[in-house]
Order: C-alpha cells, then sequence, then structure tokens
C-alpha cells in the first residue's frame, strides 16, 4: 500500500495538514526533528512517526514511503536535502514553499528525478495551487499569449514560518522571466490592480509562479507583484512571532489573487481567484494533491499543480471562487 509521510508535521500548518489527513483516512506517517512533539501528535492521531534530520541521509529514513509532503521551513534549509533523497529512494516529492529558490532548485534536478521515475512537485499549498491553475485557465482565453503578470493579496497576520520564508524570498531579489529567461529586474515598478474592491497598489516581488506559470502555461514574459495589507510582512524577531493566526483570524481574511494575460494582437484577459485564507487553504490543498499522487497522478520529473491535476484542481478546495473580466 503507497503511504504518504508528513514532514514538518508539528508545525503550524502541518499539523493542520495531518489532522486532514488523518479525517480523509489516508495511510500516512508523520517526521519531524523534534522527538517529543512528533511522539504527542503522533498518540493524539494514532499514526506511526519517525524522527530524522532533512539531511544527506534522510533517504535511509524513507523505507515504505511513496510520498513525503513538505512543511518544514524555511525550504532553503530543507528542500535540497530532502528532494535529494527522494530521488535516492524512489520516493515522490511535494512542498508548499513559495521562495522561488525552491523551485528553480527543483528545475535543475528534473532531469535527474525523471531518470529515476520521481516526481519533485513543489507549492501545492496557497502559493502555487491557485495562480497556477488560474494563469492556464486565462491564457486560454487569449489568442497567441505573450505577457502574463500576477498578483497576490497577502492580507492579515502570517505564520512564523512564512515570515522566515518571506525572508528567502526577498533575499533573492526581483526578478521576472523575459523571453523565457530568468531574468533579475531591480528597477521593476510597482502596478496597480483590482481584486474586486477597486485598484490598490502592488509590488513587485519573486514568487515561485516565475517559475511554474512558465512551465504551465509556456508563456515567455512573466511578472509578479504582491500586495501587501494590514501587518502580513512583519519585521524584528521573527522568532517571537506566534505560530500562525487563529481560526478566528483565518475566517475573517479570505485570500485572492488576480492573473492578467495579453496577447500579441494586445488583447487582455483578466481574472480573480478567491479562497479561502491561505493557512486554511494550504493543508486542504496539500493533503488532496498527496492523495491524488498516492493514487497515481503524477509525473516524473519537475512538474506543477496545474501540469499533474489539471487547471481546475483549485477549485476543488470548497469556497473557491474564479471571476473572469
Amino acid at each position: 500500500m503507497s503511504t504518504l509521510l508528513i514532514y514538518g508535521a508539528t508545525g503550524y500548518t502541518g499539523r493542520m495538514a495531518a489532522e486532514r489527513a488523518k479525517a480523509l483516512g489516508l495511510p500516512f506517517e508523520i517526521a519531524g526533528r523534534n522527538h517529543a512533539r512528533l511522539a504527542e501528535l503522533a498518540a493524539q492521531l494514532d499514526v506511526p512517526f519517525r524522527m530524522f534530520d532533512a539531511n544527506a541521509d534522510a533517504a535511509s529514513s524513507l523505507s515504505g514511503i511513496s510520498v513525503l509532503l513538505n512543511f518544514a521551513g524555511p525550504f532553503a534549509h530543507t528542500a535540497e536535502p530532502l528532494m535529494r533523497a527522494c530521488i535516492k529512494a524512489g520516493v515522490d516529492y511535494l512542498d508548499i514553499t513559495a521562495e522561488i529558490n525552491v523551485y528553480r532548485l527543483a528545475q535543475r534536478l528534473g532531469a535527474e528525478a525523471a531518470a529515476h521515475q520521481v516526481m519533485l512537485l513543489p507549492g501545492v499549498g496557497w502559493d502555487v495551487v491557485p495562480t497556477d491553475s488560474l494563469a492556464v485557465q486565462v491564457a486560454k482565453r487569449v489568442e497567441q499569449p505573450f505577457a502574463l503578470s500576477i498578483a497576490l493579496h497577502v492580507p492579515g497576520s502570517m505564520s512564523r514560518g512564512s515570515a522566515m520564508s518571506v525572508s528567502e524570498i526577498i533575499g533573492a531579489g526581483v526578478m521576472a522571466r523575459i523571453d523565457g529567461e530568468l531574468v533579475a529586474t531591480p528597477d521593476a515598478t510597482p502596478r496597480h490592480f483590482d481584486f474586486g474592491e477597486g485598484p490598490v497598489l502592488c509590488v513587485p516581488l519573486s514568487f515561485g509562479d516565475l517559475v511554474t506559470a512558465w512551465h504551465s502555461t509556456g508563456i515567455p514574459n512573466i511578472a509578479m507583484f504582491v500586495h501587501i495589507s494590514g501587518d502580513a510582512f512583519p519585521e524584528g524577531d521573527l522568532s517571537q512571532l506566534p505560530d500562525g493566526p487563529t481560526q478566528a483570524q483565518r475566517d475573517a481574511h479570505h485570500a485572492r489573487a488576480v492573473v492578467e494575460v495579453t496577447g500579441v494582437d494586445g488583447a487582455i484577459a483578466r481574472s480573480v481567484i478567491e479562497t479561502v485564507n491561505g493557512y486554511s487553504y494550504t493543508p486542504l490543498a496539500a493533503v488532496e494533491a498527496a492523495r491524488r499522487v498516492l493514487e497515481g497522478e503524477r509525473l516524473s520529473g519537475f512538474a506543477t499543480p496545474a501540469n499533474v491535476f489539471g487547471d481546475g484542481f483549485a477549485e476543488r478546495i470548497e469556497g473557491t471562487l474564479i471571476t473572469d473580466f
């Protein structure tokens, strides 16, 4: 029987994913680096657990596992050793990162993974599932799509883990895809996008869609933006942040993204996708992706959610609404 391993299961989002996997009756185990926390959660869920570090020896801890779902961030520290461990052990790798350099890594390792019949599928959470699905849908409405712009709306408060990942994203610098190539664009200017309540200013920032949207749509020119409201991007000692927003805080803030595709003739198509809060959406989407991979929906090598599951995957999560313009 195929078995899922949820790595980083005792973290804020990982715990929600483990609870979701249990509710669905999936065959799974949990893993991480803290024995006491793992033992406590494993007892609560009545599932086995494994304790190991994300390092060069991780492959030896994947015996009997067919899919690894990684929630342990910052992913700059965990993704490469776990991807390499999965390739060595013949295990499909999934994660929920927004860190662009992890997608670039998966892309570089794609040929090696394919040679071992292993799938590398980062981004099965709110980033990048909604935007990846929507980009493919909107591109179909334009003849000869030439340029793609994606804007994210980040409302409410951020989890400690996400705040640390954002530091990695900012550290990667501002990039865009120009004529099919990733290029540093430090002088990129902000733009206004309408998420449904009037235009708001969005600043350039490099998320994983600069890699995934290229693979999913083939559009050669891609730019990304984000609108920050409230205390979404915290500063100071990030280790002192709470684990993440409460259920009430999550319920108060839905997540939105805009996708705009321009054709060579200048025609423009836009859509907005609205979902439940990103922290609520991510464990639902990630576990649904893992479930489908367990059942055989997979590709070898580097893949994107839309590649594997189709452009309707984002709407599999209850509360998702797409509005076309």
